[in-house]
């Protein structure tokens, strides 16, 4: 692993014993989430790599590089986790190396335990069709469990509007699930504010953003979405799934 100094604090001061630090953080996050609610998204993530230095990272689906543009204006190489599931487009895994030669970041591509041969040899093939929950387990939840475990703070780029499940994220909040703080930069940005964003300081966007994906997942789990439907409706499209693990708890 080459992620040099995790764990490393910025401004925490002394930290508390093990068996404290726990509530430590949670405080840390309450406090956060109300004084940085209305701030931009370059002072919230200014904050956390103040706060915990190489402890913090942010994560990447790679459909665009919004988060990652702004970080990389706030600090130099910030760490950046990728999911390689083993089922992506092959556009996204070009979009994640169009990052790796843009951005001042260090990007990590984080695999599953298994491959998708040798997960098909222990549940059967096509597990994602069978059982999404548990494909989306083992390709998804688990790996950036193992990604995170040096950190004490993560980012993501989800927003609020993008579906009813997010609605009430907090731009920084308890990850009760991972016990650490979880820092949502972009919560209270709206499609619109990503598209202006994009387009004024030319992010790297998947191209499947523009051929009808407005959400992209692993490829066997995404469909197009039709001109009017809901942007996340291609997403597990013939199963009740909504959300594939890694947000929710």
């Amino acid at each position: 692993d080459d992620r040099a100094g995790i764990g490393r604090s910025g401004n925490l001061g002394h930290m508390p014993v093990a068996a404290d630090r726990v509530d430590y953080f949670k405080s840390v996050a309450v406090e956060a989430g109300r004084q940085l609610e209305d701030a931009p998204p370059d002072t919230v993530i200014r904050w956390a790599v103040d706060t915990f230095g190489d402890g913090f990272c942010i994560t990447a689906s790679m459909a665009d590089a919004v988060l990652i543009d702004i970080a990389s204006r706030v600090a130099d190489d910030i760490n950046v986790i990728f999911l390689d599931t083993g089922y992506h487009f092959p556009e996204t895994l070009a979009t994640r190396d169009r990052v790796a030669k843009r951005y001042q970041v260090r990007l990590h591509t984080i695999l599953p335990r298994q491959t998708v041969a040798e997960q098909d040899a222990t549940f059967g093939p096509k597990l994602h069709d069978r059982d999404p929950d548990a494909c989306c387990s083992l390709r998804k939840v688990e790996p950036l469990a193992r990604a995170l475990g040096g950190y004490q703070a993560w980012g993501s780029g989800i927003r609020r509007d993008e579906t009813a499940s997010r609605r009430n994220i907090r731009v920084v909040e308890w990850d009760r699930k991972r016990s650490m703080v979880k820092v949502s930069p972009l919560a209270g940005w709206t499609q619109a504010q990503v598209d202006e964003y994009t387009i004024a300081n030319d992010v790297e966007v998947n191209p499947l953003i523009y051929d009808g994906f407005p959400s992209i997942g692993c490829a066997p789990c995404t469909r197009r979405v039709a001109p009017g439907e809901d942007p996340r409706s291609g997403r597990w499209a013939n199963s009740p799934k909504l959300e594939c693990g890694l947000h929710l708890g």
